[in-house]
């Protein structure tokens, strides 16, 4: 494809009554839906499911690791892959319906995904 360095660009008109660059009234940012008031239990739980399974996998992963459990080191990093998986991801969800919960500036229940 070949360039075309010969279009001439010029620069547009500056729209003189749009004052929201300069920290003016903005009418968007009013609304509030009412999603942002709708607790969705069923991820929340579903958070909270995942983050004690993950801590629970870490745990045994932990123990196999130093031979308190019965098993071989490979389960053991097997363990700790799939307790990874699961704790982080229930850990950010709880985070931010803990958030939400508290009323903290910028967190929402609409962050969470609900089904």
């Amino acid at each position: 494809m070949a360039s075309r360095r010969h279009v001439r660009y010029s620069r547009l008109a500056a729209d003189e009554d749009n004052d929201y660059d300069t920290g003016g009234y903005d009418p968007r940012y009013d609304y509030t839906p009412k999603s942002f008031d709708k607790v969705p239990w069923k991820s929340i739980f579903l958070a909270l499911f995942l983050l004690s399974l993950g801590c629970m996998l870490i745990f045994l992963s932990y123990f196999v690791f130093i031979g308190h459990m019965g098993g071989e080191r490979s389960q053991s990093y097997g363990l700790l892959g799939l307790g990874i998986l699961t704790f982080l991801p229930g850990f950010y969800e709880t985070r931010i319906a803990y958030y939400s919960w508290r009323g903290a500036k910028g967190y929402h229940f609409a962050s969470i995904p609900d089904f």
